[in-house]
């Protein structure tokens, strides 16, 4: 029989990852080790995290789409792109050798931090993009979404740089379309654990319902303080999550 104060205390994280994640990103560094310490397998504890934090991005996504911070009509052949290659990604992962990305991904993630804290011009308003959005925002979907699919830690923190720094946006609206794009990615996992019987439901479900309300309310906090909230999260989620893959991967 499950425990009610477990099922609780698993609704407070959700309700935690969901509103930082929301803002800056890396919500699976509070959900995960909470879903681990149930004792479940970790393939079920992934596939678990999954299921929970796409309510949390999916909420905080519609709440930046509502609030005019994403245009889901332009940004739509990126989430195409971005399903594929995440799914794309989970089938291959068992035939390719990710044990460099412990250390790459790491090191991106300072990379990431280090820019977010010295650029000079990191604001709310738009600069001029430097590709092409209709061509390569959705070349970086299917790859962002390849990298989420075969290994996943960080998948925020790389869509957020892609679109502040190629693509020109400023930080509200690039945390916006970071979920839609994130939401996305994590789906095409789920289309592949979901039929697998892998994810834990009443676990999930607790989450879940903590997600909605952080993912509501980081959303609204985010869109309230613009880039001098985002920024300084992103630098602390991002330095966390490498010093988590390098000393405890």
């Amino acid at each position: 029989m499950l425990d009610p104060l477990l099922l609780l205390a698993l609704m407070g994280v959700g309700m935690l990852a969901g509103f930082v994640d929301a803002i800056a990103g890396g919500g699976g560094m509070i959900a995960l080790p909470a879903i681990m310490a149930t004792g479940i397998s970790p393939v079920a504890a992934l596939a678990t995290n999954k299921m929970q934090s796409i309510i949390g991005t999916g909420m905080a996504g519609l709440t930046y789409w509502r609030r005019g911070f994403v245009d889901i009509k332009k940004l739509l052949p990126a989430v195409v792109l971005t399903f594929f290659g995440s799914m794309l990604g989970a089938f291959t992962v068992a035939s390719i050798d990710v044990t460099f990305l412990t250390v790459a991904v790491p090191v991106a993630l300072i990379a990431i931090a280090l820019y977010f804290l010295f650029a000079p011009k990191l604001s709310d308003a738009d600069r001029v993009a430097r590709l092409p959005e209709h061509i390569f925002i959705p070349v970086m979907g299917f790859l962002i979404g390849f990298y989420d699919g075969i290994f996943g830690p960080g998948t925020g923190s790389f869509f957020s740089i892609g679109f502040v720094v190629l693509f020109g946006l400023g930080l509200t609206r690039a945390t916006g379309h970071t979920k839609i794009l994130n939401c996305t990615s994590n789906l095409a996992a789920l289309v592949i654990f979901i039929p697998q019987g892998h994810v834990v439901w009443p676990f999930a479900i607790a989450m879940a319902l903590g997600q909605i309300i952080g993912g509501y309310v980081g959303a609204r906090t985010g869109i309230r303080f613009g880039a001098t909230l985002i920024r300084p999260l992103v630098v602390v989620v991002s330095i966390a999550m490498a010093v988590k893959l390098l000393f405890w991967p």
